[in-house]
C-alpha cells in the first residue's frame, strides 16, 4: 500500500475551511488533511522553516488560496515551485478570483490547476469532492515527487 501524503489546505475563510474539510471528510479520504491559515505558516509547513517545523511536509497536493494574509498565494507557489525538493509536489490554486492576470500569473509560476471556487454551496462542495479524490486518489505522482517523499 502506496504511503498516504496529507492534504494541505491554505485558506484563512474560516467558512471555506469548514466547507472544504467536510466536503473531503464525506470522501471518507484517508489522507490526513492539515490546514495552514495564511501564506506564511504555509512555507513554514512546506519548506520545514520556522521553531515548530523542524521537516517540510511533503503532501499529495495543496489546496492554495490566491489571497492570503502574510504572504500571498502566487508567492507560496513561487517558493515551491522554486524549491528544488518541493516543485514536483502538485498545487492546485483554488480562489474566487477570475482576474485573468492571477489565471496566466499562476500558470506561469507552475500551478497545476487553476479552480474558481464556486459560490453555490452544492457547487462547492462538489468540487472539493472531485478535487480531492483526483490528486488523492486517482493522481498518479511522478517518480521525482515519489522521491521527495522519501526524503
Amino acid at each position: 500500500m502506496p504511503d498516504l501524503r496529507p492534504i494541505l489546505l491554505v485558506e484563512d475563510n474560516p467558512r471555506d475551511v469548514e466547507l472544504t474539510m467536510a466536503a473531503l471528510a464525506k470522501c471518507q479520504l484517508a489522507n490526513e488533511i492539515i490546514v495552514a491559515r495564511d501564506g506564511a505558516e504555509a512555507l513554514d509547513l512546506l519548506l520545514g522553516q520556522g521553531a515548530s517545523h523542524n521537516r517540510p511536509l511533503v503532501p499529495a497536493v495543496v489546496l492554495l488560496d490566491l489571497k492570503l494574509p502574510k504572504v500571498d498565494g502566487l508567492e507560496v507557489l513561487e517558493r515551491v515551485k522554486s524549491d528544488p525538493k518541493r516543485a514536483h509536489v502538485p498545487v492546485v490554486m483554488l480562489t474566487s478570483s477570475r482576474e485573468e492576470l492571477d489565471l496566466v500569473r499562476s500558470y506561469d509560476l507552475g500551478v497545476n490547476a487553476f479552480v474558481v471556487k464556486p459560490v453555490d454551496f452544492g457547487a462547492f462542495f462538489e468540487a472539493i469532492q472531485d478535487l480531492g479524490m483526483f490528486w488523492a486518489v486517482l493522481n498518479e505522482p511522478s517518480p521525482e515527487a515519489r522521491q521527495s517523499y522519501d526524503d
